[in-house]
């Protein structure tokens, strides 16, 4: 296949970039690895009907100019300009001109004892699995971790039949009134924590450990000097996003801390090479869709149009740094979890196995801790919260393929 630009992500930076350099007639090829677009804030599942919102942004799939490719997968950039893809049926090639990073980011989630429990899951992770029809009515449920996720991840699990038992933000009182006192200049985000609002919000909080035999049963929270046991169905705990730079880094993009380096009008380090959203630096939807459009307007070479939009975006850029400053991790997240409890739960190696070594690529050589399915996804990135390694730059094939698809990668290369 071949393109002019190749936007990958169909969450709301993917698609504002899509409307904006379709608009230009500009051949486009989309790939996401969901089988359905929107991201984690539009995707919906059977029993949820796409918003208004949603709607108007996800039109643009239907464009004769675009080409979406759900369920497809980035398996190697095996020469410039070139992605080697994979969905269910096969392995493809895809040559393209420009490229927007729209990766989005993922859940941080660190070990605690009992968090491999069948019952416990990601703030985000439980929002997807009910939006997907998993059944919630009058389960006990309670919600942990940090940040604005915390109280959507509830609302979901609410208007799906749950019985909210405790929302616990890790964050203290003070830093939340704080931020919660700027507000103001955001008016929307100002109705939209009103209207998430719950009883159950608690903060200064946190799980110290999840408790059950064959599945979860209770939790252990702690509230200042208070420690009491909860008993529950569902735990859902995450701290927060972590921007996916995995493919930024393979395509020798330069990354800024844990995010892709990029300047005002979201160009990267790498010519023809732009991103946006969330793999830039989390921010909410707001920023990732003014961003997207920036970068879909760089594209096809209206720089004029990008710049009319550097205003909004600051604006909203101040919003996310208000966001990261107060939702910051406390030092005590990262000391709950003990010697025996597994950190890499693909490949069940426990933190005592890899106490001791000096970084990332150490760990892995002497325990396989990284090497199973999600390929160091959940606790690579655990590993640099808890002991500040570095991670190792990623290795084609970025994610598991069949040979088949592999073999293709030989052939672009001798091309």
């Amino acid at each position: 296949m071949k393109c002019e630009l190749v936007i990958v992500g169909a969450g709301p930076a993917g698609l504002a970039a899509a409307q904006a350099a379709a608009s230009r007639g500009c051949d486009i090829v989309i790939i996401d690895d969901n089988p359905r677009a929107g991201g984690q804030i539009w995707r919906n599942g059977p029993q949820h009907a796409p918003g208004t919102a949603a709607r108007a942004r996800l039109c643009v799939l239907q464009l004769p100019s675009v080409r979406y490719l759900p369920g497809t997968r980035i398996i190697a950039s095996p020469a410039p300009g070139c992605l080697l893809l994979e969905n269910a049926e096969q392995g493809l090639l895809l040559h393209y001109q420009q490229l927007i990073l729209c990766c989005g980011a993922r859940e941080l989630l660190l070990p605690f004892p009992g968090w491999t429990l069948p019952g416990v899951t990601g703030a985000g992770a439980l929002q997807a699995l009910v939006k997907n029809g998993m059944p919630m009515k009058d389960e006990r449920t309670v919600i942990a971790g940090s940040g604005p996720l915390l109280l959507a991840s509830a609302a979901t699990a609410q208007q799906a039949g749950a019985k909210l038992l405790r929302v616990l933000e890790q964050a203290p009182m003070a830093r939340l009134l704080g931020f919660s006192a700027q507000l103001w200049r955001w008016p929307s985000k100002a109705v939209q924590a009103i209207s998430l609002a719950t009883a159950s919000y608690r903060t200064g909080a946190l799980v110290l450990e999840a408790l059950g035999d064959q599945r979860l049963q209770a939790v252990r929270v702690q509230q200042g000097q208070r420690v009491e046991e909860i008993e529950c169905d569902h735990l859902a705990c995450g701290y927060g996003l972590i921007p996916n730079t995995q493919l930024a880094s393979h395509l020798g993009c330069q990354l800024n801390g844990n995010a892709v380096a990029v300047d005002l009008l979201q160009r990267t380090s790498r010519p023809a090479h732009l991103a946006a959203g969330e793999c830039t630096g989390v921010g909410g939807s707001e920023l990732a869709l003014i961003e997207g459009e920036i970068a879909g307007w760089m594209a096809v070479g209206e720089e004029r149009k990008a710049r009319e939009l550097l205003t909004r975006k600051a604006q909203w850029q101040r919003f996310a740094d208000q966001l990261r400053e107060c939702f910051t991790l406390t030092p005590k997240v990262g000391n709950l979890a003990r010697a025996d409890t597994l950190l890499c739960r693909c490949e069940d190696i426990a933190l005592r196995d890899i106490q001791g070594q000096p970084g990332w690529t150490s760990a892995k050589l002497q325990s396989r801790c990284g090497m199973g399915a999600c390929q160091g996804r959940v606790c690579g990135t655990a590993a640099q919260v808890l002991f500040g390694w570095t991670p190792t730059p990623p290795r084609a094939p970025l994610v598991p393929a069949r040979i088949g698809t592999l073999l293709l990668e030989g052939t672009a290369q001798e091309r």
